[in-house]
């Protein structure tokens, strides 16, 4: 066998493996798969000390498999920002919930995320039958839930939640770094 060939055969076979490991990230969807419009939702920015605390929530066809995808923390910056694109293009709908610093202040972190949460599934079209939460269970919502305990690295759905909250937070931080440089 050649370089060339064990190089395609290598490549092949890394293929193979991400294709099985997102398929396996559908096992929740593939569970509920009895509703129609199945939702992944997380948060990103709830332990920094600066910025808003973000969410995501994404409703995915249900053949849906977006190679490469995982829990936001897990992939480079520049994975995050090509998934993102990608997310954006395949979702059935998404919705994204901003709640800024002097919220967070008013009503504390862990309220401010639900509030987040409430907000992006409230911008989707259409609403979801039943969200897959990442580790939580939203107050004030009429939706059956489902809190996955890691669910950004199990649920397709949830990571895709993941990468949408923290790539937007991340643009905001951006925006905030340019008018406030001294910060870093």
């Amino acid at each position: 066998m050649t370089k060339k060939e064990e190089s395609a055969m290598k490549r092949a076979l890394k293929l193979e493996a991400e294709k099985a490991r997102v398929e396996q990230m559908c096992e929740y969807e593939k569970e509920y798969g009895v509703y129609s419009y199945i939702c992944g939702i997380d948060e990103a920015g709830r332990g920094p000390l600066a910025g808003p605390v973000v969410a995501g929530a994404v409703i995915l066809p249900k053949d849906c498999r977006i190679l490469y995808i995982n829990d936001s923390k897990k992939l480079s910056e520049k994975r995050r920002n090509e998934l993102f694109d990608i997310i954006k293009e395949e979702a059935v709908t998404y919705g994204i919930g901003i709640i800024d610093a002097a919220r967070i202040d008013e009503i504390n972190i862990l309220q401010a995320t639900y509030e987040a949460m409430r907000s992006a599934i409230n911008n989707l079209n259409p609403s979801p039958d039943i969200l897959l939460n990442d580790a939580v269970t939203i107050p004030k919502v009429d939706i059956k839930q489902v809190p996955i305990i890691k669910g950004d690295a199990k649920s397709i759905s949830i990571a895709a939640a993941s990468v949408l909250a923290k790539v937007t937070r991340d643009r905001i931080m951006e925006e905030y770094d340019k008018k406030y440089p001294e910060y870093g």
